[in-house]
C-alpha cells in the first residue's frame, strides 16, 4: 500500500466585495451624529480579532446622511446592525430610533411608530 502525497490546491479563493449602507437620512440630521457614527464604526469594527484594525479590506466612509461599509473580506450585515444598535445606545436615542433593513445590502434607521418615512 503505497501513501499518496496531497496535491496542492491550485484555485484561486473568490474575492468578495460587499457594500452595505447605512441611511440616517430618517432619523434626520439632528439626532444622529452622522461623522461621529462613521467613526464609531471605523473604531469598533473588528477584522482578524481586532478592533480598528481595518487596513484595506474595509473601508467606512459617508455622504452626507447615508455611511457606507465595503469589505473585501467575510463580513455580515448582521454585525453592522449590532455595532449600529450599540451606537444608539451609547448616544441614548434607542428607546427613538430601530435600525431596518431596507434591501439586501442597506439599513435605515427610523423612527418607532412611523409606518411611512415621508410622514416625518
Amino acid at each position: 500500500m503505497a501513501v499518496v502525497p496531497k496535491t496542492k490546491d491550485t484555485r484561486q479563493k473568490k474575492r468578495i466585495n460587499r457594500k452595505y449602507t447605512i441611511d440616517c437620512a430618517a432619523a434626520g440630521g439632528k439626532i444622529v451624529d452622522v461623522a461621529a457614527f462613521e467613526k464609531y464604526l471605523h473604531d469598533m469594527i473588528k477584522v482578524d480579532g481586532k478592533a480598528g484594525n481595518l487596513g484595506t479590506s474595509v473601508t467606512v466612509s459617508r455622504d452626507k446622511n447615508k455611511v457606507f461599509v465595503v469589505s473585501t473580506v467575510a463580513f455580515q450585515k448582521r454585525y453592522l446592525k449590532y455595532l449600529t444598535k450599540k451606537f444608539l445606545k451609547k448616544k441614548m436615542v434607542r428607546d427613538f430610533l430601530r435600525v431596518i433593513a431596507t434591501s439586501k445590502n442597506a439599513y435605515e434607521l427610523r423612527f418607532f411608530g412611523a409606518a411611512d418615512p415621508t410622514e416625518l
